[in-house]
């Protein structure tokens, strides 16, 4: 039986300052663990090829309140899922000799990408496609999955979500995002106009309803707003600034808008904000974790919820002190880092995930007095690291 010391839990970082004042206003506003939202980010992506089928049903099945299909059209303006429109790593699509002559370099958002496109192909075409995994370096057992799911439309996961909410006994939400919507305005397939079609036809366009609409362009999700009564989330990056704003000249970083005043301009339009973790719980240069930023806090002075992405797994994707052994891909301590923003005070969580974000959603005993840093702690445990399970 393993011992386990006295002190569990380490504190990483004193707080003291902005991050203790943070800490502090983020507890007061703090939801209720039952009322944090679990979104099953592209799906389960941790358990199955993204924005598939089986992807969203494993994720509901393991307990995600919304699922999040991201937006590019067809040669056809029909809306279909994928990660990005350029589709040779989710599609099985560079191995099709009949599709070899459509392989092309495009400039997207400024930059220059090279491969397939969505937007060069009819639904009917890219119905012939089978999805793969984006990531087999990583999530080797998800290549079993490889040529197994077609490639979704909008409307298809809508009426997923329709069918799992009668499975479940529960309203399952669908959380779309308009993916490059500058870009595919300039060219003839304006996202906005098909979405808004789509969520009036199936009767969805309520401000409590099943869809939340998020996009990382402020004039994507201002178009939406002022067509649909459906709640809106300002996607946030880690540096540089949204494409249309670049494109009109318009200095505003995503730094700027997470700023007391930018969040004031956001919640004129929008309800939720959605930044990457690391811009509440920030990482230091060596991986380890600092101390929270004052960003929930500030969120919720200004009236907007704040959900957090992308949560997973991996080592390689969590904090220094909650990897476990020394290979990337292999599972860290997950729970760790999910306690401790639902400890600052996050509404929602964007997961690969879903099973390990309900899972800590859902405990019950937690140790008292402890901060947003304690929490990230790993277990400090009295016995060879071979005799941990």
């Amino acid at each position: 039986m393993r011992k386990i010391a006295a002190t569990t839990l380490a504190v990483l970082t004193p707080l003291t300052g902005a991050g203790a004042s943070a800490a502090t206003a983020a507890a007061d506003h703090r939801p209720e663990r039952s009322q944090v939202v679990v979104i099953g980010h592209r799906g389960s992506a941790g358990h199955r090829p993204e924005h598939t089928q089986g992807s969203y049903e494993l994720a509901v099945a393991m307990g995600a309140d919304w699922i999040e299909p991201d937006l590019v059209p067809t040669k056809d303006h029909v809306l279909v899922v994928r990660h990005e429109n350029e589709i040779s790593g989710t599609t099985d699509i560079s191995a099709r000799p009949e599709f070899a002559g459509r392989k092309t370099t495009k400039v997207v958002d400024g930059r220059n990408v090279t491969g397939w496109f969505t937007e060069d192909f009819t639904l009917a075409e890219l119905k012939t496609l089978r999805a793969v995994e984006r990531l087999p370096a990583i999530r080797q057992r998800n290549t079993v999955y490889n040529g197994y799911y077609q490639v979704m439309t909008f409307q298809e996961v809508l009426d997923l979500a329709k069918k799992l909410s009668k499975r479940y006994d529960r309203e399952v939400g669908v959380f779309p995002e308009t993916k490059h919507p500058t870009y595919f305005r300039s060219i003839g397939l304006p996202l906005e106009e098909k979405l808004i079609e789509t969520v009036r036809r199936n009767g969805l366009n309520r401000p409590r309803g099943p869809v939340v609409v998020q996009s990382f362009e402020p004039s994507s999700l201002k178009r939406v707003a002022g067509a649909l009564r459906v709640p809106l989330w300002q996607a946030l990056g880690t540096t540089g600034q949204p494409y249309d704003l670049k494109a009109a000249g318009d200095p505003t970083t995503y730094a700027d808008m997470m700023k007391p005043e930018g969040l004031a301009k956001i919640a004129d339009y929008a309800q939720w904000i959605g930044p990457d973790k690391s811009s509440a719980i920030p990482l230091n240069p060596d991986g380890s974790t600092g101390a929270p930023t004052s960003l929930v806090s500030d969120a919720h002075k200004a009236g907007l919820k704040i959900g957090v992405y992308t949560f997973r797994s991996e080592n390689q994707y969590l904090p220094l002190q909650l990897r476990r052994g020394s290979v990337p891909t292999e599972h860290g301590d997950p729970l760790a880092e999910y306690r401790a923003h639902l400890e600052l005070g996050v509404d929602a969580f964007v997961t690969d995930y879903p099973d390990t974000a309900v899972l800590a959603r859902g405990e019950r005993t937690r140790p008292h007095g402890l901060t947003p840093a304690d929490r990230l702690a790993p277990l400090n445990a009295e016995e060879p690291e071979e005799g941990r399970h």
